[in-house]
Order: C-alpha cells, then sequence, then structure tokens
C-alpha cells in the first residue's frame, strides 16, 4: 500500500472495461501503488467507508451504476475522497459535470500513463493530507478535553488511544494488564471519559484493599438487618455504577468464592443486594485491572478460567515506562508543571544532562516513580533517578548501530524542543540545522511542537 506522509493510501481502480483496468493497474502498481480493480461500481462501494485511506479512479459509462452515480455515493459516504473521473471521446462535458459536483480531476481516453501516474500521485497525497489533518484535530481535543489524558506520542500509546476509539463506546468489558505503576487507574478513567457512559458514575474499588469479609458488600451492598452491622440499607458498587463504569482494580486478590458471584454478575447483568431476593438489572461497563497475567494465574489455579475468558473480551497492556523512553521528558514536564501549581513553586528548565538521566533510567516504578521525581525536582531542586540516583544505559544491546542512531538522534530533538518550550526557532539554533532537515526529522519520529509548550 502506498505510504504518503505517513499514512497508508489504496488506490481503487473501476472500470468495465478489463483492457483499461489490467493496463492501468499494472501502470499503477509499477509505481508502487496498491490497486484494487472492481469491473462493477457496487462492488467498488463494498470498500469505501468514512475515513478509508484511499482514492478512486473510475470510468464514467459503465453497465448498472455508472461512475458519476457512484462519485456521487462516494461523496456521501466521506466527501473529502478524491475520485478521478475517466472519459470516453466526447464526454467531456460529463467530466465538467462531474468536476463541478466534486470529482478531483477527470482523464480522457486515450491517454497517457505519466498523466495518469501525476494525478494519482497529486491525489493521493491530497487524501494523505486531508487523513493526518483528521487525525491531529482528533488527538487535540483528546488532549484538551477535561479529565485524565494519556500523555505521550510513542507507538504504544498511539497504539492505546486506537483500542480506546475503536471500543470506547461498546458496551464491551476491559481487562487492563500492566505493571505497578503504570497507570492502570488513569486508563480506566480515560475509557470511562471518552466513552458514552461518561455522564454516570465511574466508581472504582481496589480488591486488594477491601477485608474479605467486607468486599461482598461493598460490591453487592445490603439490606437492613443482613448481618449483625447492617443497620440501614447500603447501595453497593456495582448498583453505584448503573449506567457507567465499574473498576476493579488489583481483580487477581478477589478469592475464587467471590469470583464465582462476579461471573454471574457479568454473564446476566444481575445483581441482588445481601439480605434480599429482589434481582436488580444492571446496565454497566466493568474495567478489570491486574498487575499479573491472570492467563498464568489461571492455569496454576489462582484465578477462575471462565471469569479470566469472560474479562478478556477486550485486553489492553499498558507499556513499562521503559518500553516507551521517548515520553519520558514530556510526561515528566506534565508532573512539573502539575507540582508547580500545587506548592507555588517555579520549575527550573532541566539541562540535557538532566533530560538524558530521566531517559536512561529504568523506572521500576513506572510512571508513578516518574511523577514521585519531578514532585522531588520542584520543591528541591534536585533530579535523583532511584534511590541512589544511579544510572542505566539506554541504548539497549539488542539495537542495531542504525537504531541506535535513530534513538540518539530522536532523543536529542526531544531533549532540545523541551528546553526551549517548543520554539522552533530556539531548536532550530541549538542543533545547527536547517528548518526543511529538522521539519522532516520531527515528522519522521512523529514530534509536535505543540506537545513541548
Amino acid at each position: 500500500m502506498t505510504e504518503s506522509r505517513g499514512v497508508e493510501v489504496q488506490v481503487l481502480l473501476v472500470d468495465d472495461d478489463a483492457y483499461i483496468l489490467d493496463s492501468a493497474g499494472q501502470t499503477l502498481e509499477l509505481e508502487g501503488h496498491s490497486v484494487v480493480m472492481c469491473d462493477r461500481a457496487d462492488k467498488a462501494l463494498e470498500i469505501i467507508s468514512s475515513g478509508w485511506s484511499g482514492i478512486v479512479v473510475t470510468d464514467i459509462n459503465m453497465p448498472g451504476m455508472s461512475g458519476l452515480e457512484l462519485q456521487a455515493k462516494i461523496k456521501a459516504i466521506d466527501s473529502d475522497i478524491p475520485v478521478i473521473i475517466i472519459t470516453g471521446h466526447g464526454d467531456i462535458s460529463m467530466a465538467v459535470t462531474a468536476i463541478r459536483d466534486g470529482a478531483y480531476d477527470f482523464i480522457e481516453k486515450p491517454f497517457a500513463s505519466e498523466l495518469l501516474i501525476d494525478i494519482v500521485r497529486r491525489a493521493i497525497e491530497k487524501r494523505s493530507l486531508t487523513l493526518e489533518n483528521r487525525a491531529l484535530k482528533e488527538e487535540l481535543a483528546t488532549h484538551n478535553a477535561a479529565g485524565p489524558r494519556l500523555i505521550g506520542t510513542s507507538p504504544r500509546i498511539q497504539q492505546l488511544r486506537n483500542i480506546v476509539r475503536a471500543v470506547a463506546d461498546t458496551p464491551a468489558d476491559i481487562l487492563i494488564h500492566g505493571e505497578t505503576g503504570t497507570g492502570k487507574d488513569l486508563l480506566a478513567r480515560y475509557i470511562h471519559e471518552n466513552s458514552n457512559r461518561r455522564g454516570a458514575n465511574f466508581v472504582a474499588i481496589n480488591c486488594g484493599a477491601v477485608p474479605e469479609n467486607l468486599i461482598e458488600s461493598e460490591l453487592f451492598g445490603h439490606e437492613a438487618g443482613a448481618f449483625t452491622d447492617a443497620k440501614s440499607r447500603r447501595i453497593g458498587k456495582l448498583e453505584h455504577a448503573q449506567g457507567g463504569t465499574l473498576f476493579l482494580d488489583e481483580i487477581e486478590s478477589m478469592s475464587i468464592s467471590l469470583q464465582v458471584k462476579l461471573l454471574r454478575v457479568l454473564e446476566e447483568r444481575v445483581i441482588e443486594r445481601l439480605g434480599s431476593n429482589d434481582p436488580i438489572s444492571l446496565d454497566l461497563r466493568v474495567i478489570a485491572a491486574s498487575k499479573v497475567d491472570l492467563r498464568e494465574a489461571s492455569d496454576q489455579g489462582n484465578f477462575r478460567e471462565d471469569l479470566y475468558y469472560r474479562l478478556n473480551v477486550v485486553r489492553v497492556d499498558l507499556p513499562a515506562l521503559r518500553e516507551r523512553r521517548e515520553d519520558i521528558p514530556l510526561l515528566f514536564k506534565h508532573f512539573a508543571l502539575v507540582a508547580s501549581g500545587q506548592f507555588g513553586r517555579e520549575v527550573e528548565p532541566l539541562t540535557p544532562e538532566q533530560i538524558q538521566q530521566l531517559v536512561a533510567f529504568d523506572w521500576p516504578g513506572n510512571v508513578r516513580e516518574l511523577r514521585n521525581v519531578a514532585e522531588r525536582f520542584v520543591l528541591l531542586g534536585e533530579l535523583n533517578c532511584g534511590e541512589a540516583g544511579e544510572l542505566q544505559s539506554n541504548l539497549n544491546t539488542t539495537m542495531s548501530l542504525p537504531e541506535r542512531v535513530e534513538y540518539f538522534e530522536k532523543t536529542l530533538i526531544q531533549t532540545e524542543l523541551t528546553r526551549h518550550a517548543g520554539s522552533i526557532k530556539e531548536t532550530l539554533a541549538a542543533l545547527g540545522l536547517p528548518r526543511k532537515t529538522l521539519s522532516d526529522k520531527m515528522r519522521k519520529y512523529g514530534l509536535d511542537k505543540a506537545d513541548y509548550k
């Protein structure tokens, strides 16, 4: 598939003439384009959807649905998809109509291969830029929204945002797996706030922090007199999360007997308060989080296998901080600014050496540890990574030389962007690079100056 501006773009070629279809398709494939060929317009429509990363090249005169009708249907799906019209001799008036109705361009038969290649190349550039701008607007909307945010530009974080975008408005339960301190609670809140349940409650309970003799009452609630100390009715966490999201943290610590009852709730979406026989229907999403692999825990008999499979509809693996080092300077700056507001202290800018220290450390406590280091830096002006302030190499010995060079180059650009609060002019001066070179490298590494302001 053709890649332009980092966006993969497909060419959909539609023509009932097998010779034109084959020759034009071969011409475009030889230029490195990914081509899908259809001999009927209705077949082409099955491929196209809003946000589809492609362009269309179609003949006007075809049996059944014409090229003009196909164009109209495409524009109704996504008005920004470029449609290139192929016209026969004497069809110029129809081509003018197509252009007036939003066609990108037209080509008159017989046409030179060079003309087709040039028009397709320009249409791909236009489609790629449109998709890139859409993604940027979505990203900005996410960053500017109130509530929890997923901070970072690394591929793992971008993948997380894509997963959330895909499942947020579905009723699917979600299982989050990640090391201690990676931000499982924040991710659960982020999913809730970016879903159609955001207007209802987000209810969190740490299954490992509530005594075993109390957690059933905490989850299901109870009626007055259900047990010795139950002096009045109490609404449980499950019922309180009605219409919203229930977050079960450290679910691996839940007892086997309670796991059985939770499984029934997940399957039937019905509860009964302790001391009551009246069923209460539930409409909620359950997000569970664990720092251990529940698949392994179930194999060892420490977690019910059927509950694991019920929770594992959508699994999200949160990366450790050492697995997304490129996000460390941005995260540190965010935590330092928050601490500055809380403590009423100015934030001293980090030196390049200090940023290298942050990126080089392995962060066993993950994001939580980084936040603590940022707060200590704001309060005391000290930057110590780990109890003894020890450093570890960030150049993984499994990296090839080109990978190490790219890693160093990206980190250096991030360092200067952070130092100069996203100023391109000052970053250019610090790195001694031409503007175009810096622009190309920032695009290559997915860096945006707005993230460093």
